[in-house]
């Protein structure tokens, strides 16, 4: 059951975080590197986006669902699911918000 969990969380929550933030990081043209670091630290942020899913359902879902309608920034959602990523998402949020002048 846990990777049926593990599975769902990752085809509706994390795959499609990543896609965004690297699509605004492609977008604005951001640094290599900048692009890189956000993308592994999301990519190890996965056991623990499991994990809250797994604690509390009602967080993935709604979570989810505030970024699939924009009404949430992933970059914010990948914040709080992994407070370790805060350095690569503070580098990188320049290019996620349009804010790089």
């Amino acid at each position: 059951m846990q990777d049926f969990i593990a599975a769902l969380v990752s085809f509706l929550l994390i795959e499609p975080l990543q896609a965004e933030m690297a699509a605004k990081l492609a977008a604005a043209r951001a640094p290599q590197a900048v692009a890189a670091e956000v993308t592994a630290c999301a990519r190890d942020a996965a056991p623990l986006f499991v994990e809250r899913a797994t604690s509390d359902p009602w967080w993935a879902v709604s979570s989810g669902f505030q970024v699939w309608i924009g009404t949430a920034r992933p970059e914010t959602l990948l914040a709080e699911a992994a407070p370790s990523c805060d350095g690569a998402i503070r580098a990188a949020r320049p290019f996620l918000t349009g804010d790089e002048a």
